[in-house]
């Protein structure tokens, strides 16, 4: 059983340290205290030693896994700050699958079966579409909501294509674009937007509400409508065609929100699905 709080995991009564990177919107989790939980290893000195052999092995087999490693400051076992090697959460499942311990089964097992369903969704597409709304089903979402988000990874998609013929291919020249676009809509950067929903690494899109999904999707729907009859050239004319794309969004947001008295992006989330429901606009 797990119970986090900002700082710290306890799985299996075993403490694991970790460390929220605000840029990256990724955890770095203390890769001694993982080793630890799965090598069943009594003492952090016990861990620390398991994982350096396993470093040692990882080496000898010339693996670029640890040129992925980091070291932070934690606070240790005498609760002083130490530097320990960390891993983000690709990282870290990387180093579970060279465990051999019976707890690291069940991740080597996760991922050999996401693994399964992503060659079969390549063959058939539509089963990735129908596994998405199931897994949506289960999290609580109503289907209409469910309906609208699956809608809105299709404009996503023709936007990003859309950018790929302007000469945009690069996932942080993406980001960058969707931050301009999402403080031009809705007046708050996406990181801004997350931390009003009460965000971290959660995508932003699955804590939206029905509304706040149409108006981003109306920002998307125009921008690639704009460029593909304007044809830029580049992040810096792409940059410019997406921000008047999603100019339409703000406008119909403020619209919106001058004859119904209501805020559009709201601080509601999945964390609180009653609450969306209650005030019907799931």
């Amino acid at each position: 059983m797990m119970n986090k709080n900002k700082k710290i995991v306890v799985f299996d009564d075993k403490e694991i340290r970790k460390e929220w990177n605000e840029e990256e919107q990724d955890w770095y989790v203390s890769i001694v205290d993982v080793v630890g939980v799965l090598s069943d290893q009594p003492t952090q000195r016990g861990a620390t030693f398991y994982w350096g052999k396993l470093k040692q092995r990882l080496k000898e087999e010339s693996s670029e896994l640890l040129t992925n490693c980091q070291q932070l400051k934690m606070i240790a076992s005498d609760g002083k700050m130490r530097l320990t090697d960390v891993a983000n959460t690709k990282e870290i499942l990387r180093i579970i699958q060279s465990v051999p311990s019976p707890k690291a089964e069940p991740f080597k097992m996760w991922l050999a079966q996401l693994g399964k369903e992503r060659i079969d969704e390549v063959a058939d597409p539509e089963k990735a579409i129908d596994r998405a709304f199931q897994t949506y089903l289960r999290k609580g979402y109503s289907e209409k909501w469910i309906n609208q988000r699956i809608k809105s990874m299709e404009v996503r998609k023709e936007l990003t294509d859309e950018w790929q013929r302007s000469g945009v291919d690069d996932y942080r020249d993406f980001a960058t674009l969707t931050d301009v676009m999402t403080k031009e809509w809705s007046g708050k950067t996406t990181t801004e937007y997350k931390n009003h929903k009460g965000l971290k690494k959660e995508n932003l899109r699955d804590h939206m509400t029905n509304m706040e999904l149409v108006l981003n999707m109306l920002a998307e729907v125009s921008a690639t409508n704009m460029s593909k009859k304007s044809n830029p050239n580049g992040m810096e004319e792409t940059t410019k065609v997406a921000k008047k794309g999603a100019a339409v969004a703000r406008v119909a947001r403020e619209q919106y929100e001058l004859q119904s008295g209501e805020k559009v992006v709201s601080p509601l989330n999945a964390k609180n699905l009653k609450a969306l429901k209650s005030k019907n606009i799931d």
